[in-house]
């Protein structure tokens, strides 16, 4: 029996098996192609006219840092009133010039007042207790004195009596009896002498010693009503240097405590200038370091003074001082910008500064290539940085062009198409 052959026509004819694997090659390349021609997923098409592109070269790396600074006086004294009161009288207002010693307010103290009132009645009936101590005991010593002398007279005459009574008791005149009362008499005017004579020593020493601790207490006294005296004069607060009264916080009427800081006077013959910096920096800032800075179409210069150690919101305080001429015009409160050198100039590979930075760290950056159409990422290190440059310590060469501007619209993509 003949078989019967059906003949396949049209799209059944071309998808037989002996053609099966052409048609798989063909769809290969096809895919191939596609895929050539279809920009991939880290690929992103932007305009070349919306970004900045700058050529590496080579030069010089001046390595220095730009600073906004502030001129402050060099010294600066806080007031504080010694003495606690209420504000009476306000004499000088803020900025106003001052001359040490000038008085700026005074302050009123009833508690003080009524304290000094007491301490001098203290001190007057102290007084007036001494005095009348010191008559009593004048008139005891003048006592004592007019004692003495009678017992001293009384001696002379019972001495006259003994002496005329032995001369008659050795010529047998007299009994024995009378000679010895005559002894016995002038011998007790002898000690009633002695007694006396003691006695006026020991008074002596006993008013020394009493009217010595008096006066010692009144003295105290006078030492503590001076003290007193001086509270009160620093109820007037004074200025304790030339210069300008910068602050002065008080009102009157007001009740200040003591030690409360109430106001400033700046030194205005020296200035300083204030400056924060970058922590970023803190292990290369040191005293000593030169700056200048520009003013009035003139260069001055400047020194790091002094570098405080505390970091807040990632800077820290620096003090430069003046060498040399000073501006003209010079105020506190005036805002300079400082080139602050941190070391000597390098040949180095550089880069334009750009806003690139913000995105990548230093760490990689967009490559241009030779026809300008394309920009790839590429891996980097950058060192140092100055107002104008970074400095590029590897994975760049001079002549070679990159996108400095920002990238915060280019995702993560590794290839930008330029258009």
């Amino acid at each position: 029996m003949d078989k019967f052959i059906e003949k396949k026509t049209g799209w059944k004819a071309a998808f037989t098996k002996k053609r099966l694997p052409w048609w798989l090659g063909a769809g290969f390349v096809i895919l191939v192609v596609a895929l050539i021609a279809t920009p991939s997923h880290s690929t992103l098409r932007i305009n070349g006219d919306t970004v900045t592109i700058n050529e590496v070269k080579s030069g010089e790396f001046n390595d220095y840092i730009r600073l906004s600074g502030t001129v402050q006086p060099l010294v600066t004294i806080q007031i504080s009133p010694i003495e606690g009161g209420i504000v009476d009288e306000i004499l000088i207002e803020e900025g106003s010039t001052v001359k040490k010693g000038d008085e700026i307010l005074r302050l009123s103290n009833d508690n003080l007042d009524l304290q000094i009132l007491n301490s001098e009645a203290e001190l007057a009936e102290k007084e007036n207790i001494l005095r009348n101590t010191q008559i009593q005991m004048e008139q005891d010593r003048l006592n004592v004195k007019q004692s003495k002398a009678e017992y001293q007279l009384n001696v002379k005459r019972l001495k006259r009596a003994y002496e005329q009574q032995k001369a008659l008791y050795d010529d047998k005149l007299i009994a024995k009896e009378e000679y010895l009362k005559a002894k016995e008499d002038y011998d007790l005017a002898l000690d009633k002498l002695q007694i006396i004579t003691d006695k006026e020593v020991q008074d002596s020493l006993f008013r020394s010693t009493q009217v010595e601790r008096m006066r010692e207490s009144l003295e105290n006294m006078q030492i503590n009503m001076r003290m007193i005296r001086k509270r009160k004069d620093n109820l007037t607060i004074k200025a304790p240097i030339d210069g300008q009264l910068g602050i002065l916080d008080a009102v009157l009427g007001e009740s200040i405590a003591a030690g409360t800081k109430i106001g400033q006077i700046s030194d205005m013959s020296s200035y300083k200038i204030e400056a924060q910096i970058d922590e970023h920096y803190i292990d290369r800032v040191i005293p000593g370091l030169s700056a200048s800075f520009e003013r009035q179409e003139t260069t001055f210069a400047a020194s790091l003074r002094k570098v405080y150690p505390e970091v807040r919101d990632g800077k820290f305080k620096a003090d430069f001082k003046f060498e040399g001429e000073l501006p003209e015009n010079i105020r506190s409160g005036q805002t300079y910008y400082l080139n602050l050198q941190l070391g000597s100039p390098e040949a180095a590979l550089l880069i334009p500064r750009g806003s690139f930075f913000q995105k990548t760290g230093g760490k990689w950056i967009y490559v241009v290539d030779k026809d300008g159409k394309r920009a790839v990422k590429r891996e980097i290190h950058i060192g140092r940085q100055n107002p104008q440059y970074y400095e590029v310590l590897d994975g760049l060469e001079a002549g070679e062009k990159v996108i400095i501007s920002g990238y915060d619209n280019f995702g993560d993509n590794e290839v930008l198409i330029l258009k």
